[in-house]
C-alpha cells in the first residue's frame, strides 16, 4: 500500500454521546474497524486527504528519530516523547505520531506500530527498533538509524544533484534554440525575402529546420510530453522497463561509477548498521534489499540471501557478482575471519560514500565547460546562420 488517507468522522459513541475526530488509515475499512473497536457508531465519513508515499519527507523521518532518542536519554516515557513532537509538527505528521503515541500506550510496542504503516517508515526502521526494544537500548538504536539515514540521504541528494547538472544544461540549451529558430530565424527570412540574391546553403539548412519545427512543434511537443508521463508510468509499474533503464544506468560512462558508489554505500552502511545492532545477516540483507529499489539490485541482495543460506560465508557469496569490487571481497574477507565484519562493513561505506562524492564533484567540474562549450556551439553555429547572408547583401543591392 503506498497511500494513506485522512478521514474525517463523526459518530454516536455508546453513552449516545456525539464525537468526530480526524485519522489517518490506509484504507476505508480500516477506519470502520477503529470506530468499531472503540464501540463508536459512524453517522458521516469524509475523505479528506490522500498522502502517497513522496509526502513522507525522508528529512522529517530522519529529525524526529533523532528527536526521539533526544528525549528518551532525557528519561521521557517514548508515548510521551511522541505525544511532545507532535506539537511541533504539521498534518499529516502530527496527526501519525498522536496515533503511534496512542498505540503505545495501549500496550503495542513500537516496532509493530511502525510495520503498520510501511509507506512512511521503511522496513529498516522496524527492524531497528525491533533490536533496541529487545536489547533495552532503543535510543541507541534510534541515534545510530538517524545518523545512517541521514549520510544516505545526503550522499543520494550529491549524486542526484551531479547528475541533473548536465541534463537542466542541455535542456536550456534545447530551450534556447528552439526559441531562436521558432520566433527569431523567422523575422530574418522576412527581411531576406525582400533582397533577390541567393542565400547561403549553410542558412538555407537552417532555415529549412526552422520550417520543419513550426510545422511540427506542437505535435513534437505532445509527443514528447506523453512519452514522458508513459516512460515514468512504465517505470513503477513495469519491472522489465525498470530493469532496462538500471542496466542502461550501470552502462553510461561516469554515471555508472556514480550510481553504482551510491548504491554501494547504502548497502554497506545500512548492513552494518544492523550487524552492530545485533541483527542476524539474513535479517540485515532482508532490511537491506527494501530500502533498494526493485531490479537488480534487489535481485543481487536476494542472490546473496541464497548463498548464504546454502552456508557459504559472505566474502565467498559476492566473489562472482560484477557489481561488487575486489575491494568489497577482500575487507569483508578480513572482517569474517577477524571477528569483525561490522567494522570492515563500516569501512566500505565511507569509501565508496567518499569517492562517490569526489566523483560527484569531479563529474560537475569536468561537465560545466563541456556543456558550456555545446550550447555556445549551438547558440553561435544559429547565430552565424542568421547572419552569414548579411556579408552577401552588398553585392545584393549594388
Amino acid at each position: 500500500m503506498n497511500k494513506t488517507m485522512l478521514f474525517h468522522w463523526q459518530a454516536i459513541d455508546s453513552a449516545g454521546c456525539w464525537q468526530q475526530g480526524e485519522r489517518l488509515e490506509q484504507n476505508y475499512p480500516r477506519l470502520c474497524q477503529y470506530l468499531h473497536d472503540n464501540q463508536l457508531t459512524p453517522l458521516r465519513i469524509r475523505l479528506r486527504q490522500i498522502y502517497l508515499s513522496r509526502s513522507w519527507q525522508q528529512a522529517v523521518r530522519i529529525t524526529l528519530m533523532q528527536q526521539i532518542a533526544t528525549l528518551l536519554r532525557a528519561g521521557l516515557s517514548l508515548s510521551a516523547s511522541l505525544t511532545m513532537l507532535s506539537r511541533g509538527q504539521q498534518k499529516p505528521w502530527q496527526l501519525l505520531l498522536i496515533q503511534l503515541a496512542d498505540q503505545i500506550s495501549q500496550g503495542i510496542s513500537f516496532a509493530q506500530a511502525l510495520r503498520q504503516w510501511p509507506q512512511v517508515f521503511p522496513p529498516l526502521y522496524s527492524s531497528m527498533v525491533h533490536i533496541g526494544e529487545l536489547t533495552g537500548q532503543l535510543e541507541n538504536c534510534c541515534q545510530q538509524l538517524a545518523a545512517q539515514q541521514e549520510r544516505q540521504h545526503l550522499l543520494q541528494k550529491k549524486v542526484q544533484k551531479a547528475l541533473r547538472y548536465p541534463l537542466f544544461i542541455l535542456l536550456i540549451a534545447a530551450a534556447t534554440s528552439s526559441a531562436m529558430l521558432l520566433f527569431v530565424l523567422p523575422e530574418f527570412v522576412a527581411i531576406y525575402a525582400n533582397f533577390d540574391a541567393e542565400l547561403p546553403a549553410f542558412t538555407r539548412a537552417v532555415m529549412q529546420l526552422s520550417s520543419i519545427l513550426q510545422r511540427s512543434s506542437p505535435w513534437l511537443i505532445v509527443t514528447l510530453f506523453f512519452a514522458v508521463l508513459g516512460w515514468r508510468y512504465q517505470q513503477r509499474r513495469c519491472p522489465s522497463v525498470r530493469l532496462f533503464t538500471q542496466r542502461l544506468t550501470l552502462r553510461l560512462p561516469f554515471i555508472s561509477a556514480l550510481y553504482r558508489g551510491g548504491v554501494l554505500s547504502q548497502i554497506f552502511i545500512t548492513l552494518s548498521l544492523t550487524q552492530r545492532a545485533g541483527l542476524p545477516l539474513l535479517d540485515g540483507l532482508n532490511a537491506t534489499a527494501e530500502t533498494l529499489p526493485s531490479g537488480i539490485w534487489q535481485s543481487l541482495l536476494n542472490a546473496l540471501k541464497r548463498h548464504i543460506e546454502a552456508g557459504q560465508p559472505l566474502h565467498l557469496a559476492i566473489e562472482n557478482h560484477r557489481q561488487f569490487t575486489p575491494l568489497c571481497y577482500q575487507l569483508i574477507k578480513v572482517g569474517e575471519e577477524a571477528g569483525a565484519l561490522d567494522d570492515m562493513l563500516s569501512r566500505l561505506a565511507k569509501w565508496h560514500e567518499v569517492q562517490t562524492q569526489d566523483l560527484a564533484d569531479s563529474l560537475a567540474a569536468m561537465l560545466e565547460p563541456m556543456m558550456m562549450v555545446v550550447v555556445g556551439g549551438i547558440i553561435g553555429t544559429l547565430v552565424i546562420a542568421m547572419y552569414l547572408p548579411v556579408f552577401n547583401l552588398g553585392s545584393a543591392l549594388g
